[in-house]
């Protein structure tokens, strides 16, 4: 088939796949160009669900007659002129394709009289052949669009179409939508000729709260959090319901930015993430929020129906959205759900730190002469390599180590099953005269204990207590810094726990810890640093246990509810070894009071 160029007609057909899905998507259109023409009433009329008839009437600027027919054609707009225009888009339509692609899939009448004209014109236009034919017509000020016999020309499409009731849904469900975008503006919506919703205009806020009251129901106006926050150029306001009052199904989520509704996926993710742990994960808040920043900002020319955009700071918009929520519920939950004056939020990067991990300094284990502290890997274990003058970590040792344990641990063939053979017993012995009698020596027995030697003592100490020990140690020094999550973590409370929680609050605190609770929920928001990439929520039930109050207590239980749920590597139990010989001036107390000496020296000569 040779290239040809297609026929206006057929054009018009390709272009309204991509504009006119169902009804919906046609009152979605015509809606919008009433908005951009200034209107402050808009009259919607259905007849069997938009199958068979689809009125939009406004008391907007009107189309002059001369200019009427052009309004058919496709690519004709009065809102861009130029390209720079598609950098500051502020119109809710632009392309100029909305009349055509409708009038070539229906029987389309539009209907206009501006102000200053003394008569007011009819175009038809049908979608076989394009023509249009204007005609005289009795009509007040503001536009009228009728269209009649969707997708009558296209069999194929109109079998797709859904139930009457299924379509009107639709229809009912896109003017809330459109209804919460403009207060200012009026809206009526029949349907086979019976009036089913009024949004009279509102001017003043309080007045905008009876709307949202009127679509959202009288429960969300009530509870609904009110968000005012500004940051630089942006600004987010709305309401969104507090964590209780939470339901299964989302009933009202709109989000809008700049006055356009938005299914944006940078908008939900954020949304998610600020609402994930203090929501429960079968549940979800119902928002109405509102996000304006400059319209050179935000580029809208990247989806047919307009509901994704592309932000030029991307990472700063999310930032926002999500600081600006996370901000609102932590006041909630401090008992201020109302926000009179803006909130204007401080200055901030957008890397923020609950997205990345400080950066901190590990404290060397040792005062030495010599010593050269090195930045930490950020979000690490205790101990992340820990370094002193001649106490530095090899991987030869622990190899050595694991290797001598298999050793100690294999019998011989003319051995006993339990019993352990003596000669690798001795080749542990002529191991450990071989390496530096300060550093010490240790194999791993198991998943839970290490064999550790002192001097010519033996002793088995358990890891979980050997960790607890090292870091009782490092937060009576110096407490760790708090170090937000990067996503809160939430359980059931009962009351008993709610209760304990609330007595625990302080102490937690005291201790690099933070929580909150609503009804019913228990957050826990920040953690010492160093410490996020914990399972958080084994230790979070397990630290409200405590039936203390006392800080250095809470402290010592909560350490050793850490220590319990932390699986460790060989190289991480050969730096807590370390810390434990570098900082312990009495190791032989220390280890007494974690570990228990074993008559090593007499097994030996037992078995020799």
């Amino acid at each position: 088939m040779p290239i040809q160029i297609l026929p206006a007609r057929l054009a018009n057909q390709i272009a309204a796949g991509e504009v006119v899905e169902r009804p919906a998507s046609v009152v979605k259109e015509l809606v919008e160009n009433s908005l951009d023409s200034g209107a402050s009433n808009i009259d919607i009329e259905i007849e069997k669900g938009g199958h068979k008839r689809i009125l939009i009437r406004d008391n907007g600027s009107g189309i002059a007659h001369e200019e009427l027919a052009l309004a058919l054609s496709r690519h004709a707009t009065s809102k861009i002129s130029k390209l720079d225009d598609l950098e500051a888009i502020s119109s809710l339509g632009f392309r100029g394709e909305a009349l055509a692609s409708i009038s070539s899939v229906s029987r389309l009448t539009l209907s206009s009289k501006p102000e200053n004209q003394s008569q007011a014109w009819q175009a038809h236009c049908e979608g076989r052949d394009m023509e249009v034919q204007l005609n005289p017509v009795a009509h007040p000020t503001g536009s009228s669009v009728e269209v009649v016999d969707l997708f009558f020309n296209t069999p194929a499409r109109r079998k797709f179409l859904r139930t009457e009731k299924t379509e009107f849904t639709h229809i009912d469900e896109l003017l809330r939508r459109i209804a919460l975008s403009r207060f200012d503006v009026g809206f009526t919506l029949k349907h086979n000729g019976k009036l089913l919703r009024k949004y009279p205009a509102k001017s003043a806020k309080a007045n905008g709260v009876k709307r949202v009251a009127a679509i959202c129901g009288q429960a969300f106006s009530e509870h609904g959090i009110e968000l005012n926050s500004e940051y630089e150029d942006f600004r987010l306001t709305g309401w969104f319901t507090p964590p209780e009052y939470a339901k299964p199904q989302a009933d009202f989520q709109y989000f809008y930015v700049n006055g356009r509704m938005m299914r944006d996926k940078l908008i939900n993710h954020a949304l998610r993430q600020a609402f994930e742990g203090v929501v429960a994960d079968n549940c979800q808040s119902a928002y109405v929020l509102y996000l304006t920043l400059p319209v050179e900002q935000v580029d809208v020319n990247v989806h047919p129906a307009k509901h994704e955009v592309r932000f030029h700071q991307a990472r700063i918009v999310h930032d926002f959205i999500f600081r600006a929520l996370n901000d609102a519920l932590n006041q909630y939950l401090q008992g201020a759900n109302q926000v009179s004056e803006p909130q204007v939020l401080t200055p901030a990067e957008p890397n923020h730190d609950y997205i990345v991990p400080l950066q901190t300094e590990v404290a060397p284990v040792a005062a030495k002469p010599g010593y050269v502290p090195r930045s930490a890997p950020s979000s690490r274990h205790l101990g992340n390599k820990i370094a002193t003058q001649g106490q530095v970590y090899n991987a030869e040792v622990v190899s050595q180590s694991a290797s001598n344990y298999q050793q100690l641990m294999t019998p011989t063939a003319s051995m006993g099953e339990n019993q352990p053979s003596p000669v690798a017993v001795n080749s542990v012995l002529e191991q450990s005269s071989k390496q530096s009698s300060d550093v010490g020596q240790w194999l791993r027995v198991n998943d839970t204990q290490i064999l550790v030697t002192h001097g010519s003592a033996f002793y088995v100490v358990g890891i979980a207590q050997l960790y607890q020990y090292v870091l009782v140690a490092k937060f009576s020094e110096q407490m760790p810094a708090m170090q937000p999550l990067l996503m809160p973590v939430s359980i059931q409370a009962t009351p008993e726990l709610l209760e304990q929680a609330k007595a625990l609050y302080q102490p937690l605190l005291e201790n690099s810890v933070e929580i909150g609770w609503t009804p019913n929920r228990i957050l826990l928001r920040k953690v010492p640093s160093d410490f996020r990439q914990f399972p958080w929520v084994d230790i979070l039930e397990s630290t409200l246990q405590c039936e203390e109050t006392d800080s250095v207590l809470v402290c010592k239980h909560l350490l050793a509810c850490i220590s319990m749920v932390k699986e460790f590597s060989n190289s991480q139990c050969h730096e807590m070894w370390l810390s434990l010989l570098s900082n312990e001036p009495n190791l032989t107390g220390a280890l007494n009071k974690i570990g228990k000496m074993v008559p090593m020296q007499e097994w030996v000569k037992n078995l020799s």
